[in-house]
């Protein structure tokens, strides 16, 4: 039985990539700067068993020339490993999913660059006109949890939604669930999607949020994202067209826009979103394909700069990917890769510009080194191979060299 499982370290980068420089990254390494925080700190190294069986460790010394601390002494890996750089230029979500999954962005989402009034004024006064609203607050780079904090209460007390960008190719649009409304966000975050058509914009983003100004300002589990379709045909679509199911955990059905998408679940936090990927697994037939996004490692430990919160994430993930191994049939593959990094100790609160790790498992599968890989495709195109399918656009399978 031929099944596939995608794993998302969402921003798991294991130092800079070759280009990082033009990017102002130079020097990033997520991986290996969570270690060497964890290992100064009281807590001690981190304790990675199965995540250095597998490779993560010797990825990243192959991608940088240096051990990370905490591991001097790595074992061979069980299984295939290597590191990847992104071919496609940002250091966008959709984008490094899209590469992974066989298409590689030819054309650079576009950005807001400017820091403050970010948007250009006849998009914000067409959602304010269209949606009704009094206005918006924001209008600027921000960190996400920073900017519920400064502006919620203003936003309860006025009724105009928080509207803020990044480094990145995102429209993020945050509002209280309970006073703006769920179903009116999403609404709204729809509207700007069509507005944004000719900007080229990755992603809008609803962000929303709970809480009162006296008690603090919390996000939600709810948080939906409008992408961009993938502008050709993806390992999703592939598996789809040769009669496989595609069972989309996490964020990746938004990541795709939906498409190739068989079975969507939706579940928040790593625990949950774990046990969701086992459901699939046990329910996944032959060429099948489960993938599931991490976000947490992202979204609540590298854009808030956390190195010491990654670490422990790292390891809480660590201490279960035992249940998902002992699950594996044969005939299943395991691969696990990030799409950027998000170093938690750079200057400001952006994704950076990194190689990623490729690490691959499967009941039977020989150890092998897969080297510096010249983009993400490569992990699809194997993928592909695996599931019998047929080639994909990009990448070079690691399977059949």
């Amino acid at each position: 039985m031929a099944r596939a499982i995608w794993l998302v370290l969402d921003s798991l980068g294991i130092g800079n990539a070759p280009d990082a420089e033009a990017y102002g990254d130079a020097g990033a390494d997520t991986f290996g700067h969570i270690a060497a925080a964890s290992a100064a700190a009281p807590r001690g190294p981190l304790r990675l068993p199965t995540l250095t069986r597998l490779g993560l460790p010797q990825a990243h010394a192959l991608a940088t020339g240096t051990v990370a601390a905490g591991f001097a002494h790595l074992p061979v890996p069980d299984g295939l490993w290597g590191c990847m750089a992104e071919r496609a230029c940002g250091k966008d979500t959709p984008s490094g999913h899209w590469e992974t999954a066989g298409v590689v962005l030819e054309q650079p989402f576009g950005l807001f660059e400017a820091r403050e009034g970010s948007f250009p004024p006849d998009v914000l006064e067409a959602l304010v006109r269209e949606a009704g609203l009094p206005g918006v607050l924001g209008n600027c780079h921000a960190s996400g949890t920073e900017i519920i904090q400064r502006l919620g209460g203003a936003h309860i007390e006025t009724g105009k939604p928080i509207v803020y960008t990044s480094a990145d190719s995102v429209f993020q649009i945050a509002a209280h669930e309970q006073h703006f409304g769920l179903d009116r966000l999403y609404a709204l975050c729809l509207l700007a999607r069509r507005l944004l058509a000719p900007w080229n914009i990755g992603r809008v983003i609803a962000r929303p949020f709970v809480g009162t100004p006296d008690t603090g300002f919390s996000r939600t589990g709810n948080r939906h994202d409008y992408a961009l379709e993938p502008p050709g045909t993806t390992l999703l679509d592939a598996v789809c067209a040769a009669g496989g199911a595609v069972h989309a955990v996490g964020k990746i059905s938004d990541i795709f826009a939906a498409r190739g998408v068989s079975h969507k679940c939706l579940a928040s936090g790593h625990d949950a979103l774990f046990e969701a990927t086992l459901d699939a697994l046990a329910k996944a037939g032959d060429g099948d394909l489960i993938a599931t996004n991490f976000v947490d490692f992202d979204s609540v430990y590298g854009h808030r700069r956390d190195p010491l919160g990654y670490g422990a994430a790292l390891e809480h993930l660590d201490a279960r990917l035992p249940s998902l191994l002992a699950a594996m049939r044969p005939g299943d593959l395991l691969a696990l890769s990030a799409d950027h990094g998000c170093d938690p100790t750079w200057p400001g609160s952006d994704h950076t510009r990194e190689q990623v790790p490729l690490l691959v498992h499967g009941p039977g599968l020989q150890s092998r080194a897969l080297g510096q890989r010249t983009s993400f495709a490569d992990l699809g195109q194997g993928l592909a191979t695996h599931l019998g399918l047929p080639p994909l656009a990009a990448g070079r399978c690691f399977l059949t060299e």
